[in-house]
């Protein structure tokens, strides 16, 4: 791939920080955070830019950040560094929000201007990529949903939007949905998730020439709608064969569009940043930062793409690189 459309990638995961659990990143991707174990002041954040150019932030699904908070992230990551950021709850799952909150009132300009207003000190440090909006598998494609989402998109049309769609009444109506989305900007996701009777029909090409946007859930059939703790969907590891057709999707999806998002959401134990890591190496990309010895470990198909560092703070080099 020529340089110039890899400057074009920026790959990360859906989320830096999953400090509890089963599938806590901590003693994986993060020291343990044991007594002793991590360096003073040692900021996740801040470590997690030194491996990924972008992080798909998923709290602002729960709750509206505030402008400190957001100042923050800019503030510690690099220049280069982008946010792309879930909407909050009440614009696309206002029943979820209901139960939440018992607020049942519907979201107008006001709720608008006040997540513009949180987010503001991203798009002012150039540091903004893209908003998301994920709709849950319910969302169906008829008069009201598509009143819904053209009011949003219109709404928050100064921002890159990205729209998550997952019934197939979406894709049933292609035309329909790409002369919405077409009309407003708006970057209809790609996703890679198990798959139900009722889901959306998918061929990962772009709709639009500004930008791309692909997720990957991982595969967890098995945990996707049974689970007793929400993180066991996402416990799933891809192949590198698997990850191989995803490279082969981003590089083609490149020479069609001016930047392209691929984030992991498969967080569970840091799966999804063994894969990220794996994912730009199949695309000729560098993969920076020092990887702690336990993702090797963990994920053994990153020796030979990253360099790591022992319990001890030594450091070896990658092995020869293997064949893309």
């Amino acid at each position: 791939m020529p340089d110039m459309l890899r400057s074009r990638i920026r790959i990360g995961t859906s989320g830096w920080r999953y400090p509890s659990g089963a599938g806590s990143w901590n003693g994986v991707f993060y020291p343990p955070t044991a007594r002793g174990a991590r360096p003073k002041g040692f900021d996740e954040l801040a470590f997690y830019a030194e491996h990924f150019d972008t992080v798909e932030v998923n709290s602002t699904f729960y709750g509206v950040p505030r402008t400190a908070v957001v100042s923050s992230w800019a503030e510690r990551t690099p220049d280069d560094f982008e946010f792309s950021l879930k909407l909050h709850q009440r614009f696309t799952h206002p029943k979820m929000h209901l139960a939440a909150t018992g607020e049942d009132r519907v979201a107008g300009r006001a709720e608008v201007d006040r997540f513009r207003d949180a987010v503001d000190p991203l798009h002012r440090a150039g540091k903004l990529g893209v908003l998301l909006a994920q709709f849950p598998p319910s969302f169906k494609n008829d008069t009201a949903s598509h009143d819904q989402l053209a009011w949003l998109l219109e709404a928050l049309s100064d921002c890159p939007m990205a729209v998550e769609l997952r019934h197939r009444s979406w894709s049933d109506d292609v035309a329909a949905t790409l002369r919405l989305l077409n009309g407003l900007g708006a970057a209809w996701v790609q996703i890679d998730e198990p798959k139900f009777k009722l889901s959306i029909a998918q061929n990962y090409l772009p709709n639009v020439e500004s930008f791309y946007y692909m997720r990957l859930h991982g595969r967890n059939a098995e945990k996707w709608w049974r689970h007793d703790a929400a993180e066991e969907r996402y416990d799933y590891h891809y192949s590198e064969s698997e990850i191989k057709p995803f490279a082969e999707t981003a590089d083609a999806a490149g020479r069609l569009v001016k930047k392209l998002y691929l984030y992991l959401n498969n967080h569970f134990a840091a799966k999804a940043v063994a894969n990220a890591a794996t994912l730009r190496h199949q695309l000729g990309m560098n993969v920076p930062g020092i990887y702690r010895s336990e993702m090797l470990e963990r994920y053994p198909e990153l020796d030979g793409i990253v360099d790591v560092t022992t319990h001890t703070g030594s450091t070896r080099l990658p092995l020869v690189a293997r064949p893309r």
